[in-house]
């Protein structure tokens, strides 16, 4: 404490608080540095909330990822979506055709038959001629014209005829069966290349927004992802009925096969026996 003499007065003076204010100073510096550390702590979970409010943007519904799509991409899906009308038409067409043909020659084969075995060939001929797209009728209407052409003579050279007229018919009525076929078998081999080559494009064009907006959310990338994704949904969805109604129709066509074989096989033997007859 210090003293001096005032008009001879002593007046004292107490010495400066030095230590607290030293004291206070330590104490707002520890404040500063517990705030920023508290900032520090904050800061990641603002970015990452901010990840996720951007990542919540997007609209991944099937309109929102059409409408993020780019022209590339679109491109890309119309010609997918072309293949997929296409193979439909021929799973419709080829499923009329078979069931029709399976059920004429249910009714055909039967008919045929007894009239061939009470030497009807006439009759024969003009029941094979009523069932226009049953494909042992197709066959046999073949055979039975060529063994009419003999006019009543039977030899070798007139069953080797008719046996060639059979195998000439059903080579015609295998072709038939196979139509549209080879375009499932296209399809269902394209279609997912198809969407490989529209996903990416898409990744190309996820790549190329993060270069423009500098900004590796979610958002940036919406339109690329879309892209990759709807074009590879679509493209298998295309190729696997294509390929599941592909092996489905071509068992069908070779259990035609096996059934015209068997039909010619019989009627040969048929023409056989009336040639001994005579």
């Amino acid at each position: 404490m210090n003293a001096f003499a005032l008009g001879g007065n002593k007046i004292e003076i107490a010495p400066r608080p030095t230590f607290a204010c030293n004291i206070r100073k330590h104490s707002f510096r520890r404040n500063d540095s517990v705030i920023l550390a508290q900032l520090a702590t904050f800061a990641p979970h603002s970015v990452s909330l901010a990840m996720f409010q951007d990542a919540a943007a997007p609209d991944f519904s099937l309109l929102g990822l059409l409408g993020n799509m780019g022209w590339p991409a679109r491109i890309i899906a119309l010609i997918l979506f072309i293949m997929s009308i296409w193979s439909l038409a021929v799973m419709i067409d080829r499923y009329l055709y078979f069931s029709a043909a399976r059920k004429q020659s249910r009714e055909f084969a039967p008919k045929v038959a007894g009239a061939l075995k009470d030497s009807k060939l006439e009759e024969a001929i003009k029941i094979a001629d009523r069932s226009k797209k049953s494909h042992l009728a197709e066959v046999v209407t073949a055979g039975l014209q060529e063994f009419r052409s003999s006019q009543g003579v039977v030899s070798e050279e007139t069953i080797e005829s008719s046996k060639r007229a059979l195998e000439r018919a059903e080579a015609i009525v295998h072709a038939k069966l196979k139509r549209g076929l080879g375009v499932l078998a296209t399809i269902g081999s394209t279609a997912p290349f198809v969407g490989l080559l529209g996903t990416v494009i898409g990744i190309l064009n996820a790549f190329q927004q993060i270069a423009t907006q500098k900004s590796s959310g979610i958002g940036a990338v919406a339109g690329g992802i879309s892209e990759a994704l709807v074009t590879t949904a679509f493209g298998l969805l295309v190729a696997i009925p294509a390929v599941m109604t592909f092996n489905y129709f071509s068992g069908r066509v070779e259990a035609f096969d096996v059934e015209m074989d068997n039909s010619s096989s019989e009627l040969v033997d048929y023409f056989i026996k009336q040639s001994h007859k005579r």
